[in-house]
C-alpha cells in the first residue's frame, strides 16, 4: 500500500482502525516533497519539524480515543497568500519575501482545530495575479502531468501539489478561476464555493468583492469534506454568510441524478473553445443524461461582457487593496533613498513585478477622477447584468455545465508575451465570481495530447450541494 495514493476519507477510515498513524502519513508526504518537489517545485515553505510534531500530538490524541474530528491527524498544504502565526507568507512576492504574520487565517484555523497537520505553503501566482504559476517572484512550478506545461494559476503550487501526491488536499483561492483553472490543467478537483461561504479572514487581499476561499483534492468526495470544515460564519469577516453548514459529503455520492435540470450555455461552447473540450464536456452532457438529468440548452447572453468587467473591477480592487505595501507600513523596502518620495517608488518598483504593477497600473487608472464613470462604475453596472443573466437561468435549471477553460495546459513562455491572450483564457470562469455563484470544476477527460480537460458545474449561491452531486454523478465519488 502506498500511503500517497490513498485519497482523504481512506486515510480517515485507516486512522480510525488504528491500521495507519498520522506520523506515518506525514513521514511519508515529508519524505516524497524531499525527494520529488525539487523538480516539481510547488513548496515555497516546507513546515516539517512543526508537521511531525503535531502528527505526534494526533496520534497522542486517537491512543487515548479523543481525536478532534474524522480529519484529526490528515496532512494539507496551503497556497502561500494564507496567513499562518509563526510561519512565513509571502504571497509568492518579494514584497512580502520575509513576512511573519502574527495571526492565522480563518479558514486554516477551522483545519488546525479539526487536526489537520501543516506541511508547508505552496507556489503561486504573485499577489495571487496571473493564470499559470509563472508571475512567482520564486521559482516556476510544472504541471506534473507534463513538466513542459504551466500547472495553470494562481493557485499552481497547490493543484501541482495535489496532483503530484505530495499532499493529500490543499487550499487555495478563487478571485477569477484560480482554484477551477489549475485544478482541471492538472486532473484534480477544484470548488469555488459562494462568495462569503467560507472566511476570508486572514488572506491576503487581491479582490475584496471577488475573492473565495476553497478546497482543492483528489476526489469530489473529498472536496466535500474539506469544504464542511472550513465552511461557516465568521464574525471577523463582515462578507461572511451566517447561514448553516450543510452536510456537503452526504450529496458527494455517485449515483442518479432523479431529474436534476442542467444547462449548458451556448456562449461559453462556442468559438474560441478548443474542439477537444468542446467534445469533452458535451460528452459529460450525455454522462449526466444517463445517470437521471435533464440536460439542455440555454442562453447567458451577456457573459461575453464578462471578461472585461473583471479585470477592470479586479484591477480596481488590487489597486486599492496594495497600496499599504509601500516600504513603511508593510513589505520590502528599498535600501540608499533621499526622500520619502523615492522609498515610495523605488520599494514598490524593485518589490513588485511585472504582471502585479500591470494590474495596479490599470485599475489606477480606472478608478481616476474622469474615467471612473466610464470604466469602474460602466463595470459594476454590467456586473448587475451578468447576475440578472445568471437569476434568469436558475429559474430552469439547477446547475449548468461549461468548460472550465477554453484551452488545455500550455507550455511554459507561450503565453506570458501576451497578457491579453492569457486573460481571454478565464473567459468561462470569471463571471462565477462576478455574479458571487459556487462553481466546482471536475475532470471530464483529456485532449489529444493527454491533457486534462476540465468540466465547470455552476450553481446559485448556497447551492454547493447541488455541485457535488452533478460532480460525483459525473466523475465518481
Amino acid at each position: 500500500m502506498d500511503i500517497r495514493d490513498l485519497t482523504v476519507a481512506e486515510l480517515s477510515a485507516l486512522l480510525a482502525e488504528g491500521k495507519l498513524s498520522s506520523t506515518e502519513i506525514t513521514k511519508a508526504y515529508l519524505s516524497a516533497i524531499e525527494k520529488e518537489d525539487g523538480f516539481i517545485r510547488s513548496y515555497i515553505t516546507v513546515t516539517a519539524e512543526k508537521a511531525l510534531s503535531d502528527a505526534a500530538a494526533a496520534d497522542e490524541r486517537r491512543s487515548r480515543g479523543t481525536p478532534l474530528s474524522p480529519l484529526d491527524g490528515i496532512p494539507f498544504a496551503l497556497k502561500d497568500n494564507f496567513c499562518t502565526k509563526g510561519i512565513k507568507t509571502t504571497c509568492a512576492s518579494r514584497m512580502l519575501e520575509n513576512f511573519v504574520p502574527p495571526y492565522t487565517a480563518t479558514a486554516v484555523k477551522k483545519l488546525e482545530q479539526a487536526g489537520c497537520v501543516l506541511l508547508g505553503k505552496l507556489n503561486m501566482d504573485e499577489f495571487a495575479m496571473g493564470s499559470s504559476t509563472e508571475t512567482s517572484y520564486f521559482f516556476k512550478t510544472k504541471n506534473p502531468v507534463d513538466p513542459e506545461r504551466v500547472p495553470g494559476g494562481s493557485s499552481g503550487g497547490s493543484a501541482a501539489a495535489v496532483a503530484a501526491r505530495l499532499a493529500p488536499f490543499a487550499l487555495g483561492t478563487d478571485t477569477g478561476g484560480s482554484i477551477r483553472q489549475p485544478a482541471a490543467f492538472c486532473g484534480i478537483v477544484g470548488m469555488k464555493p459562494t462568495y462569503g461561504r467560507v472566511s476570508r479572514f486572514g488572506v491576503v487581499a487581491f479582490a475584496s468583492s471577488l475573492d473565495q476561499v476553497g478546497p482543492m483534492t483528489r476526489t469530489v468526495y473529498d472536496n466535500a469534506l474539506i469544504l464542511s470544515v472550513i465552511a461557516g460564519h465568521d464574525p471577523m469577516d463582515a462578507s461572511s454568510l451566517p447561514h448553516p453548514v450543510p452536510d456537503y459529503a452526504a450529496s458527494a455520492k455517485d449515483g442518479i441524478l432523479d431529474g436534476m435540470r442542467v444547462g449548458l450555455p451556448e456562449e461559453l461552447l462556442g468559438p474560441g473553445i478548443s474542439p477537444a473540450i468542446r467534445e469533452a464536456v458535451l460528452k459529460a452532457a450525455d454522462v449526466l443524461r444517463e445517470k437521471g438529468a435533464v440536460v439542455e440548452k440555454c442562453s447567458l447572453p451577456r457573459v461575453k461582457y464578462a471578461l472585461p468587467a473583471y479585470y477592470i473591477i479586479s484591477s480596481a480592487e488590487a489597486a486599492s487593496n496594495l497600496g499599504r505595501y509601500d516600504g513603511i507600513r508593510f513589505g520590502y523596502a528599498a535600501q540608499d533613498v533621499e526622500s520619502i518620495s523615492e522609498l515610495y517608488t523605488k520599494s514598490r518598483s524593485e518589490g513588485f513585478g511585472w504582471e502585479v504593477k500591470r494590474r495596479i497600473l490599470l485599475g489606477t487608472f480606472a478608478l481616476s477622477s474622469g474615467y471612473y464613470d466610464a470604466y469602474y462604475k460602466r463595470a459594476q453596472q454590467v456586473r448587475t447584468l451578468i447576475m440578472q443573466d445568471y437569476d434568469n437561468a436558475f429559474e430552469r435549471f439547477d446547475c449548468l455545465l461549461t468548460p472550465v477553460a477554453p484551452v488545455t495546459a500550455w507550455k511554459f513562455g507561450e503565453m506570458s508575451k501576451d497578457p491579453l491572450e492569457m486573460y481571454a483564457a478565464d473567459i468561462c470562469t470569471v463571471s462565477v465570481n462576478v455574479a458571487g455563484l459556487c462553481g466546482l470544476s471536475v475532470p471530464c477527460g483529456t485532449d489529444e495530447n493527454g491533457l486534462p480537460i476540465g468540466a465547470q458545474f455552476i450553481a446559485k449561491p448556497l447551492c454547493e450541494e447541488t455541485l457535488y452531486r452533478a460532480g460525483a454523478a459525473l466523475y465518481g465519488r
